[in-house]
């Protein structure tokens, strides 16, 4: 099954073309990535999905529906888990408030509750800090918190932009094997990264993004052993 499916899609700020007639497609239960130079359209792919940017031609399907003029938040009710380029976590809230905003469209303050508690038992970090202001935490767990709040209202799909800007080597490999684990768990995963050789360690499948347009779409193995991919990506 098709989890998502994004078909010719143009996007734009102002006058400026982001992207160009894009198309990918996500199967239920895979760890996908889309790489690309910094500015390559990345992070506008992932705008796109959660509703947070209109495309101006294409269409985005979410497990068979039509989702292109639905707001995020209905996005995020039907399934989609989102953790942001740069955390974005609520600076001015405590950890287990960003939770309770992240849980906002659940049925009933039992179910937040009980996810807040499934969130703390994969980060127990966070529990210890459940009443620390955002913004007095560090990179990392930030990070935690960002992946965690995505996690709040069940998403069936899980998308990861950039999760190695601002943050450490050991935090990064830290916060992919979380994002790993998850997805051995049944999360489908959909991440953008910069970083190709950590992308690809754990991805099954990837995209590459160039200039706004996938110029590539192979499996993680023949993408690492592509001299084009290796030169351009993987320090080759």
């Amino acid at each position: 099954m098709k989890v998502l499916r994004i078909e010719n899609v143009d996007a734009f700020y102002g006058k400026s073309q982001a992207l160009h007639n894009v198309s990918i497609e996500v199967r239920e239960g895979e760890f996908v990535t889309i790489l690309g130079a910094n500015g390559a359209g990345k992070s506008t792919i992932m705008k796109c999905i959660m509703g947070l940017m209109k495309p101006k031609r294409g269409r985005i399907f979410f497990r068979g529906s039509d989702i292109t003029d639905r707001p995020a938040w209905d996005r995020a009710s039907m399934g989609i888990g989102y953790v942001p380029e740069g955390r974005r976590v609520f600076p001015e809230l405590t950890v287990e408030e960003n939770l309770r905003m992240g849980g906002y469209r659940l049925p009933g303050k039992k179910a937040v509750d009980e996810n807040i508690e499934k969130a703390y038992a994969l980060f127990p970090r966070l529990k210890e800090r459940r009443s620390q202001l955002a913004r007095t935490m560090s990179g990392g767990e930030q990070q935690m918190l960002a992946i965690a709040r995505a996690l709040m209202p069940d998403p069936v799909l899980l998308l990861v932009d950039e999760i190695s800007t601002g943050l450490m080597p050991i935090l990064v490999n830290h916060s992919l094997a979380i994002v790993d684990n998850l997805h051995s768990q049944g999360i489908t995963v959909l991440m953008v990264e910069q970083n190709a050789n950590k992308a690809l360690k754990y991805a099954g499948r990837g995209y590459i993004l160039k200039t706004g347009r996938i110029t590539m779409e192979d499996t993680s193995e023949n993408l690492k052993n592509n001299e084009e991919v290796v030169k351009a990506y993987l320090g080759g």
